[in-house]
């Protein structure tokens, strides 16, 4: 019963109140309060300070949250071990990554490694924007360029270039850009992360790196959203080449300005920074490894 009222702190403090945790487990708030009274009662502190309007965790709550994870993981791990053998994978993943690579990269990769390991449950997170990996229960989440919070862990995936591309019908109609500065002239549809607009675009040019403030008529939080638009022929993108290298091999973009390409970015994979990690987590990030490493890169234009 400790167990199971240790997980369902963990998934009111996910949820944010004692309601919603109820709806996702099936119990009535009555019995969710009830649970983490006597909760807090084994330990004998406050785990949770409760208003009417929010919840916040005391010292000893997030003490508990801290340690928790990585406990319940050990144990759904030696449950699995022993019930079904150290070589079949069981439970759940929760994954976030980014929306156009989640929704066309990681999705195949996803149903390969499901097919290997039928008893694995995978919920995937999509968004371009902060994702708080470790509030929100993330197991393991994909990204793109720097890190900034020094405490997850990191594997490497590899580097990716940002291509700047457009589809034919577009460049048929308004021409296509010989130098960064033309794009100021141009309809741009630019990304936004959470409060950043990504409308300056960086580029490396023979007298140093240049960056070209860019505008257009359409502006989106969801780099799929971006990146169908470039195809309908709206506007300039700039694009990961893991989002749209396909299009570009196919004719439906065509990349621009490429001697004036930017570094690449790394790719990574982030995990919390608990000690240990589930065996169905490690097994999933060795298969993402794998399938980043078998993918066949674009060649760079000239």
């Amino acid at each position: 019963m400790l167990l199971d009222n240790i997980a369902l702190f963990l998934t009111i403090v996910e949820k944010g109140s004692l309601t919603a945790a109820g709806r996702e487990v099936g119990l009535s708030p009555t019995s969710v309060s009830e649970r983490l009274a006597a909760l807090e009662a084994h330990y004998g502190v406050v785990l949770l300070n409760r208003t009417t309007r929010a919840l916040s965790l005391t010292e000893e709550g997030r003490t508990l949250v801290d340690g928790a994870r990585e406990l319940l993981n050990g144990v759904a791990d030696l449950d699995t071990r022993i019930r079904h053998g150290a070589e079949t994978l069981t439970g759940p993943i929760r994954l976030s990554a980014p929306s156009d690579t989640g929704r066309h990269l990681l999705s195949h990769a996803l149903s390969t490694f499901q097919d290997r390991h039928p008893g694995i449950r995978i919920e995937l997170l999509l968004s371009d924007g902060y994702v708080d990996i470790v509030g929100e229960g993330v197991d393991l989440a994909l990204r793109l360029g720097a890190i900034m919070d020094s405490s997850l862990r990191v594997r490497a995936l590899g580097d990716a270039r940002r291509l700047v591309c457009a589809s034919p019908a577009y460049l048929a109609t308004h021409g296509v850009p010989r130098e960064p500065a033309d794009l100021r002239s141009r309809n741009c549809l630019v990304m936004r992360f959470g409060q950043n607009l990504d409308n300056q675009w960086r580029f490396e040019t023979p007298a140093g790196p240049q960056i070209v403030t860019v505008q257009g008529d359409r502006v989106a939080n969801d780099g799929a959203m971006v990146r169908q638009w470039g195809l309908e022929g709206r506007g300039i993108v700039l694009k990961s080449e893991l989002d749209a290298a396909d299009d570009i091999r196919r004719g439906r973009l065509i990349e621009l300005l490429p001697d004036y390409a930017a570094a690449p970015v790394p790719v990574q994979l982030l995990f919390p920074p608990a000690r240990t990690q589930p065996h169905r987590v490690k097994a999933l990030a060795d298969h993402l490894i794998d399938t980043f490493a078998m993918r066949e890169a674009l060649p760079r234009q000239r």
